[in-house]
């Protein structure tokens, strides 16, 4: 009897799920399926998911519209970048807090959640009067700095401060008996043990660089430069007008790769978040 109840819960739970899904799931199948539509069918009445006519070309024009492989290459590598840097600082600062006391911290680290309340909207003119003086304007450098120092490090310490403070005192006080020091610790023991925290970590602020917009159109001029948030507003045609097709195929190859990354890695991504103590 109890079986059965278990599997009526965990039927019924699955049910409202999906239905929970729909809001998020159509748009991307009907954005990935009307990709491969000629034009006029993308809004023809009554809408059809599928189409008799299949093609491919809007994924070609995409490339030949304007330098969409430079603009994929230039979201990748910032994001990875990105990604890097904030992995190394958020993980050096949040062990600092967790397990190194020293007057202040608490108030510290206060100081630094205030950077999650403050709107990129607001630092975006001093931070472009900076970057002007600096000259690195029409470059990629605003983007790494400001992505990788601002909100998204901020979270990021957040969740590797929580989940080092759950960590085992008995395992520093291993370490320091074996002869390793503050830098070996963090190394050696406690990085290895995080890796659910650095993959949600990672998920996050690889999101966060790749979906950057305001700043790409603050700082950036160059085609060739723009990254493909940036990029998808530019597919119109000579009188102003979207380009549907075309923009539905580049915005398709935007999202899958990120959709990939989190199916293959949502195992370490809810169990950091879990072990963070985050909901």
């Amino acid at each position: 009897m109890s079986s059965r109840r278990s599997l009526l819960r965990r039927a019924l739970l699955v049910a409202a799920l999906a239905v929970l899904a729909i809001p998020f799931v159509v748009p991307t199948v009907w954005m990935i399926a009307a990709s491969v539509k000629p034009l006029p069918e993308i809004f023809k009445s009554p809408p059809s998911l599928l189409t008799d006519h299949p093609t491919f070309a809007a994924y070609g024009e995409a490339f030949s519209f304007q330098p969409f492989a430079r603009q994929y290459v230039n979201s990748l590598y910032i994001a990875v970048l990105v990604t890097m840097i904030t992995l190394l600082v958020s993980s050096l600062a949040g062990y600092a807090f967790a397990r190194i006391k020293f007057p202040g911290a608490n108030a510290l680290f206060l100081v630094v959640l205030t950077g999650l309340l403050v709107p990129s909207e607001v630092t975006i003119v001093p931070l472009f009067q900076l970057f002007k003086q600096a000259g690195m304007i029409n470059t990629h450098w605003p983007l790494i700095l400001v992505t990788s120092l601002a909100a998204p490090c901020v979270l990021a310490t957040f969740i590797m401060r929580q989940f080092f403070i759950a960590l085992p005192a008995e395992l520093e006080e291993a370490g320091r008996l074996d002869g390793l020091g503050r830098p070996g610790i963090w190394w050696r023991i406690c990085l290895p043990l995080a890796r659910p925290a650095l993959s949600a970590v990672a998920i996050l602020t690889f999101l966060a660089s790749w979906n950057l917009y305001l700043e790409p159109t603050v700082y950036l001029t160059s085609p060739e430069l723009f990254t493909l948030p940036q990029a998808l507003t530019r597919f119109t045609d000579a009188y102003g007008g979207e380009m549907w097709n075309t923009q539905l195929a580049a915005a398709t190859m935007t999202v899958l790769p990120v959709l990939i990354v989190f199916v293959v890695a949502q195992r370490h991504f809810v169990e950091g978040l879990a072990h963070s103590g985050l909901k």
